[in-house]
């Protein structure tokens, strides 16, 4: 099955405040755009690393061993690792109910289990595009990766798993939250590596790029390893939606082609809701499963290798 999806055109308001999405056809045309509220959880601007929290000690020190060691050669052996699609087979509501036991130590955001953000992600874009059931889907399993926490996964520690992620195998982006502990890593003076297309070439397409090891790569590696059969924008969605010094900060321009500057556009609409859905409000889960259960059998296998 071929899912075909149209171009998403964005409109922003002058004064940032607020992004109406609509298409040229006509396909998509929202009455009411999507409100962004004033404060995370913990009433404070969302992604602000500078506010002190209880929060912001532990996320600091998270992407300091982050920085240190995503390395180009590390990112590489796990993507051949975790690639061969060994570790288990099961569906995707049990791979979601087992990220209930986990807690996302790199957002600043939330510290409510994982089931919670992707309901609340998934419900806010259903509100505003209930046409679209695919980007209702991809904002159902975009974390799923996050498995990678699990015992019966490796038991991975979080700083391999969650958190921002960014090119390796070229220079680090000043944009890259806590850039700093970056000095650390040891492609930070690597005479190839540290320049700016390193081992890329101008316009190469970020297919061809290596992104730091986490649960984005990892669910992405499984959707292509199993029959998905979501449109091409939800697996860039996938893969890239933790890339904020592309799509908030306009970083790596240079790496993408121009299939990825029209999946941009996706992502930048899904990030969003990614971001701004975060709250306290919980989801009654048992009320919204059966639609989610129906669009799983419609977009995947019963069973995924994983």
């Amino acid at each position: 099955m071929t899912v075909i999806v149209p171009e998403p055109v964005l409109e922003e308001s002058c004064n940032g405040e607020g992004v109406k999405e609509r298409q040229i056809d006509g396909k998509i045309d929202l009455s009411d755009e999507f409100v962004v509220p004033d404060s995370n959880a913990f009433g404070h601007s969302f992604r602000d690393y500078e506010k002190e929290s209880e929060r912001k000690a532990g996320v600091e020190e998270f992407y300091r061993v982050n920085h240190i060691n995503q390395t180009y050669a590390f990112a590489r052996r796990k993507k051949e690792e975790y690639g061969k699609l060994e570790k288990d087979e099961m569906s995707i509501w049990e791979c979601i109910e087992l990220l209930n036991e986990f807690v996302d130590e790199s957002d600043p955001d939330l510290d409510e289990p994982q089931i919670e953000h992707l309901l609340q992600s998934a419900e806010a874009i259903r509100r505003d595009y209930p046409d679209e059931d695919w980007l209702h889907l991809t904002a159902l399993i975009h974390d799923l990766g996050k498995v990678l926490l699990h015992p019966s996964f490796g038991g991975e520690p979080q700083w391999c798993v969650v958190g921002d992620t960014f090119p390796l195998g070229c220079a680090f982006d000043e944009s890259i939250v806590y850039h700093q502990y970056f000095k650390q890593n040891p492609d930070y003076a690597d005479p190839v590596l540290s320049t700016r297309l390193g081992v890329y070439a101008e316009n190469c397409g970020l297919d061809k790029v290596t992104i730091s090891w986490g649960h984005d790569e990892y669910m992405y590696l499984v959707m292509k390893g199993n029959e998905v059969r979501l449109p091409p924008a939800a697996f860039f969605i996938v893969r890239f939606h933790s890339f904020y010094a592309l799509h908030r900060s306009g970083a790596y321009q240079y790496l993408m082609n121009d299939e990825d500057k029209e999946m941009l556009k996706w992502l930048k609409i899904f990030n969003k809701y990614d971001l701004y859905s975060k709250s306290k409000v919980r989801v009654n889960v048992e009320e919204v499963k059966p639609y989610y259960m129906s669009l799983i059998n419609k977009y995947f296998p019963a069973k995924l290798k994983w």
